[in-house]
């Protein structure tokens, strides 16, 4: 986050994306590589050099047209009650993972989300009943809890690509694997490119918001039968 996006945010706003931004949110998102394993276990990526740009090809050809272009536009439908929209974008969310494991993936985080929801003030009744009635994808979860911060959707945006690096970061370093200070390399790196990455994907609408990367879906796929693995994708 920019200082002055940060001076203008309140406090409680701040702490609630990062709450949501950390590892220790009880939603599972440790136990996920999103292909990186696989990418490892084939031989595509061996080095740190090899792990900070498979990552930021993945942030920058994936989340960034995908994900975060989705939560810019989900996190405004959360705060205008748009259910037609929310349930729109949920169904678009889960029929665009790519592999089995990554459609589990944003399921049992979406569901973990939620409970976690339910045991918070973030978001009403209504909304958790909502949410609840349609089979959640995580980034409609967030989304929504997001949106209860009052903060501007580019700094939700920041809260919920820093959430993804920091995991995808830990990935790297137990598969490949690396030390701690190559993964701050790594993570300095991704966080350098995380403010042009949600500039990309706020600019997206529905007819160029998308969700294909063929490689990642192809490892993804052989992951799910994968001899030996740390991770659940």
């Amino acid at each position: 986050m920019s200082a002055l996006a940060v001076a203008s945010l309140p406090a409680a706003s701040l702490l609630q994306l990062m709450w949501l931004a950390s590892p220790a949110l009880p939603i599972g998102g440790f136990s996920y590589s999103e292909g990186l394993e696989a990418a490892v276990d084939s031989a595509r990526v061996t080095t740190e050099a090899e792990a900070s740009a498979w990552l930021i090809d993945q942030l920058e050809l994936n989340l960034a047209r995908c994900d975060l272009a989705l939560l810019a536009q989900a996190i405004p439908a959360w705060r205008a009650a748009d259910t037609t929209r929310i349930a729109a974008l949920n169904s678009w969310a889960l029929q665009t993972r790519e592999s089995s494991e990554l459609r589990a993936q944003t399921e049992q985080m979406g569901r973990s989300l939620l409970d976690w929801l339910r045991n918070h003030t973030t978001a009403t009744e209504s909304q958790i009943l909502l949410l609840a009635e349609l089979q959640p994808s995580y980034q409609l979860a967030f989304a929504l809890a997001a949106s209860a911060t009052g903060a501007p959707v580019r700094e939700c945006l920041l809260a919920y690509a820093f959430g993804w690096t920091e995991n995808m970061v830990q990935a790297a370093i137990k598969s490949v694997p690396l030390g701690q200070s190559a993964g701050q390399r790594i993570l300095s790196a991704l966080t350098t490119a995380i403010p042009a990455a949600i500039e990309h994907a706020c600019l997206l609408q529905d007819e160029t918001r998308q969700a294909f990367s063929p490689m990642l879906a192809i490892l993804s796929a052989r992951h799910e039968v994968q001899y030996s693995r740390l991770f659940r994708s």
